[in-house]
């Protein structure tokens, strides 16, 4: 039996109420089985859906799928043989959004929803405008009028319906919300769905590495989907007793808006508001992340700390990753040039340490071009 549940106080609603948000008007979370046999997942196609006795979804529920193939693992430095890139750039829509957008919008056809709304400033845009279209479900991006021309096209080429909103990140959220009261919110920072599909990136690794977990997982941090995803994927497998305990998580953010950095650093249990100023790592700046109680419960429980770099610092990862022939977008660079910060730290050499390249350089032509010159 599937449940929505609220991560403060526990209120429990059926998934027919459709609902985003408790009555608290705290996050919702889902309660629902979930299992890992594994001789039956190494036995089936290597797409994301092999783990489907993990995933919130009706035994009888087709998935929509656009072929979203087990992303590889490759080893990129000779002096770190236990370093490993996930290259989640290479889903269908260029960026790991693609995981939980595909689990959401299955869900969604699922419960018979003709029509969603979601607000994103580029890639959870353009991949739920995908997902949508091929499951035949209208939807409504609604994007920062700042968001890159190339993500515009992306979203627009699916056939979404497309509201720019003049002003922030954050505006652009309030009124996507305000739309929301009559439309199904696919919210990919919300909507608990696409929080069960991103999990799917630590079953990955889980089997990749032998079915082990690695011991330091650094992920760029915004709005935290991807990084409260592995963990609640790790947690799940730890609570099956598949892996006897969680990677450290390393959360990155920018020095320009770098408000779970600086809640973890004064020992905050909220997220309070930050200033933020302009950065080329655009995917993670949001100010206040709705979700970030839990982003900093879920650090805090693995034994991980966050990160902040500097623009320069992530223009330098860049231009070394593209020489290892990695093109990504400068907000997967975040990643890597935390690495670059604490590699040199004690035992750092003996720890496996995994990072997944989140987003396609494809993405950011004109930005990169105008970066690496």
């Amino acid at each position: 039996m599937i449940h929505l549940l609220c991560s403060r106080c526990e209120r429990c609603y059926p998934e027919e109420a459709l609902r985003w948000l408790c009555e608290c008007g705290s996050p919702l979370d889902l309660s629902a089985p979930f299992a890992f046999p594994k001789s039956s997942i190494s036995s089936r196609a290597s797409d994301l859906w092999r783990y489907r006795e993990a995933l919130a979804l009706s035994p009888k529920s087709q998935p929509v799928s656009l072929g979203e193939a087990l992303t590889p693992l490759i080893q990129p430095d000779p002096a770190f043989p236990r370093l490993f890139f996930k290259l989640d750039f290479l889903f269908p829509t260029g960026s790991f959004k693609d995981r939980g957008s595909a689990l959401l919008i299955s869900k969604a056809k699922e419960l018979g929803i003709p029509f969603v709304i979601e607000d994103s400033s580029g890639n959870a845009g353009a991949s739920m405008a995908a997902y949508c279209a091929a499951a035949g479900i209208t939807s409504k991006i609604f994007v920062p009028a700042s968001t890159s021309e190339a993500k515009l096209t992306q979203i627009r080429a699916y056939g979404a319906q497309l509201a720019k909103v003049e002003g922030s990140r954050e505006e652009t959220a309030r009124v996507a919300r305000e739309a929301a009261q009559e439309a199904y919110y696919a919210s990919h920072s919300l909507n608990p769905y696409f929080l069960e599909g991103t999990k799917t990136f630590a079953f990955e690794v889980w089997e990749q590495l032998g079915w082990r977990a690695p011991d330091l997982l650094i992920l760029p941090v915004g709005n935290g989907t991807l990084l409260l995803g592995a963990y609640l994927g790790f947690s799940q497998l730890k609570e099956a007793g598949e892996i006897t305990r969680l990677p450290r998580i390393i959360g990155v953010q920018s020095e320009h808006c770098p408000p779970l950095y600086m809640a973890y650093m004064e020992g905050r249990e909220e997220v309070p508001r930050v200033q933020k100023t302009e950065t080329i790592a655009e995917g993670i700046s949001v100010s206040q992340p709705v979700r970030g109680r839990q982003i900093l419960e879920a650090v805090r429980r693995s034994g991980g700390f966050f990160v902040a770099v500097k623009d320069e610092e992530v223009i330098a990862s860049l231009r070394q990753m593209a020489r290892k022939g990695l093109y990504i977008e400068p907000t997967s660079a975040t990643a890597t040039s935390a690495w670059q910060k604490i590699r040199g730290e004690e035992g750092m050499a003996e720890q496996t340490v995994l990072i997944p390249l989140t987003g396609s350089g494809l993405k950011a032509g004109h930005t990169i071009a105008r970066l690496l010159g």
